[in-house]
Parts: C-alpha cells; structure tokens; sequence
C-alpha cells in the first residue's frame, strides 16, 4: 500500500537542486549513514538501501560541503547512527557466519572481537560526522517539558518519536532545513524538505508543494 502523505512542509528535490553557501540543513541520520559507513557494501542485499539513496544523498551532501553550506547534526544523530552501524554488522556477521546468528545480546557482550570492530565503525563513521557538520546551537534537551511537547506533536502529526525530538531542536535553533529521505517530514509545517523520495515529491507536486529554489 502506497503511503498517503498530507504534505504541509515545502519539498524541493535535491536531485535537481543545487545547494547554496547560505543554506542550514539539519542532516537526518540516513543521510550520514549512508555516506560515512564504509561496510555497508557488506550487508545482505535484502538490508541495503536502495541504489538512488547511495547516490543522491551523499552527492548532494558533498555539493553542500563544497559551497560550505552549514550541515548540523545532533546527539540524537550518535545514538542513531551507533545503533544503525552495530544492527548492520551483526547482519554482516550472521550472513559470513551462514548459519550461526547469536541473539543481538549475545552479539554485543559475547564476541569480544565483533564488539571492537563495531566500536571501530562507530567512532570511525562519527567523526567522519563531525569533520563534516557541527552540532546544532541548542543541544537536544529532553525533560518533561519537551517530552510533553513531543507526546502533542506526536498525536497531531504521524510523525516517528526520534524525529519529534531533532526536528525540536533543529528548529530551537533556528533551522527550517531538513536534508532527509523520511518521508514524515513533510507533514510538518513551516519547514523545507529536501529529498529524492520519490512518493513524497510526487505527493508534493500533486498538492502544490514542491518548490524549486
């Protein structure tokens, strides 16, 4: 079933965008992911993003670092992009192993050398993040206020939990911007999308929501 986006967020597709040295995007953490992580060439093919994500982010990503455009990210980007890197490895280690597949606990506490290597990804991939971007002005900030705030956005808006919380701090911090393929963001109004996901830029044509800048 395809997804029925209600687009209020500004879509511009990257793949025909060229970004400016006065653009601030909030990079999602796919997108680092899928540029900063040098094993995922490794995964099963059924976990493998697909091929236009590995081509139309990071390019766009490194147009951006050559206009020096400002590229944030945030503590949530870390926590995120650990769990994606250690989740992709212990597939990579199931699919070599042909057969042996631990339990993910069993993975991380057991396999003294498969933790090393995960933590050889992480930290590799992080600051290959931070060389890149810088953390936004206002760091994530997650107490009973903003975790009420979330819990009203999250019921006004189909929105994913992570999300509430970086496109909170994103936007304290003054950034309207989001270079990301989650199609989500386009329901949130007053802030621009910019994509390759193709449901969400043909949902945004269609409702009169795709801008070219």
């Amino acid at each position: 079933m395809p997804v029925n986006y209600v687009v209020q967020s500004q879509v511009v597709d990257l793949r025909t965008d060229t970004p400016k040295a006065t653009d601030r995007f909030y990079v999602d953490t796919n997108v680092w992911f899928w540029t900063v992580y040098a094993r995922l060439g490794l995964a099963p093919t059924q976990t493998q993003p697909r091929p236009n994500q590995l081509r139309d982010y990071p390019r766009y990503l490194k147009a951006a670092l050559t206009v020096r455009a400002d590229l944030r990210l945030s503590g949530l980007s870390f926590s995120e992009l650990a769990h994606r890197i250690e989740k992709t490895e212990f597939d990579i280690y199931c699919q070599i192993t042909a057969g042996a597949r631990p339990k993910p606990k069993e993975f991380r506490h057991n396999l003294a050398g498969e933790r090393q290597r995960v933590m050889q990804e992480v930290e590799a991939a992080w600051h290959a993040v931070e060389a890149m971007g810088k953390h936004l002005d206002k760091p994530v900030s997650i107490d009973a206020a903003t975790t009420t705030a979330a819990l009203q956005e999250l019921k006004a808006r189909p929105l994913d939990g992570y999300d509430v919380f970086a496109l909170q701090a994103a936007l304290a911090s003054g950034i309207t911007q989001i270079l990301s393929d989650d199609g989500d963001f386009c329901v949130v109004p007053g802030i621009t999308l910019l994509t390759a996901n193709r449901t969400v830029i043909t949902a945004a044509s269609d409702q009169g929501k795709l801008v070219t800048r």
